[in-house]
């Protein structure tokens, strides 16, 4: 079993706070990260190399260990014994490696201590106290330009709300109630606009860029047997678009 790092005391290395899991593996993408990220050095091209899959088997021979486990989540990674994950530093470049390998060693012999933030000067702390007030500043400017907007947005916010109100796609009777209009001139606009065929049916085009849907349904016709029939729906997003023109149409005539 390897010696666990206590996670209170984890090396750092430019910055970057090396993991371990449970096991005391190290985590190959913090150390990645330290060396800049570049993207031929990520872990995954490291672990297909021949070598790489040598010195893995060797290795796990001579200690009966797991040493390289791939995790998932937030927290997760590709985890390697420490002789592995100094080797990795190493195949990065030689001045990682030593970088690397000495910082593991001095906080296992606890020689490498966490560094203590140092409290700012008074020169720091003018540039603090007026980096607030600009901030209180740009604050307070973002609250008027927000209040004047939900002034001029105070339509579009009603009409959004009933958008939001209707659950799914919106029969013609509905989508024609919200503009303030007939379902009969709601249908001659969608067609004068080229949402609709001379049938009432939506195009394909429509359909798929989501303006617009189509509930099919089935009755039996006495001598033709039975008959499908479409019925058109426009969506939220179609309703939205349509009010919009609905509003210029009204503004031209």
């Amino acid at each position: 079993m390897l010696n666990v790092i206590d996670k209170k005391t984890l090396p750092v290395i430019a910055g970057v706070e090396i993991t371990t899991d449970a096991e005391g593996r190290f985590n190959l993408n913090a150390l990645h990260k330290a060396s800049g990220r570049e993207k031929k050095h990520g872990p995954s091209y490291w672990l297909t190399l021949e070598g790489t899959k040598q010195l893995i088997s060797e290795l796990q021979n001579q200690t009966t260990e797991i040493t390289v486990v791939k995790k998932e989540g937030r927290t997760g990674g590709t985890f390697a014994h420490e002789l592995l994950a100094i080797e990795y530093a190493g195949w990065i470049s030689p001045k990682f490696r030593l970088q690397v390998n000495q910082t593991f060693i001095d906080y296992r012999s606890g020689r490498l201590t966490t560094p203590q933030p140092a409290l700012p000067n008074a020169k720091q702390l003018a540039m603090m106290v007026l980096q607030a007030e600009e901030e209180k500043e740009r604050l307070s400017l973002a609250v008027n330009q927000l209040e004047h907007q939900i002034f001029e947005d105070a339509p579009k916010v009603e009409f959004h709300d009933k958008v939001s109100a209707s659950h799914g796609a919106l029969s013609m009777g509905q989508a024609a109630k919200v503009l303030g209009t007939g379902r009969t001139r709601l249908f001659a606009f969608l067609r004068q606009i080229g949402w609709i065929t001379r049938r009432n049916e939506p195009y394909q085009e429509k359909i798929q860029s989501g303006l617009m849907d189509v509930k099919l349904s089935s009755w039996e016709h006495p001598e033709r047997g039975i008959q499908e029939c479409v019925t058109s729906l426009i969506t939220g997003k179609g309703l939205t678009q349509l009010q919009r023109l609905w509003t210029l149409r009204n503004q031209a005539n």
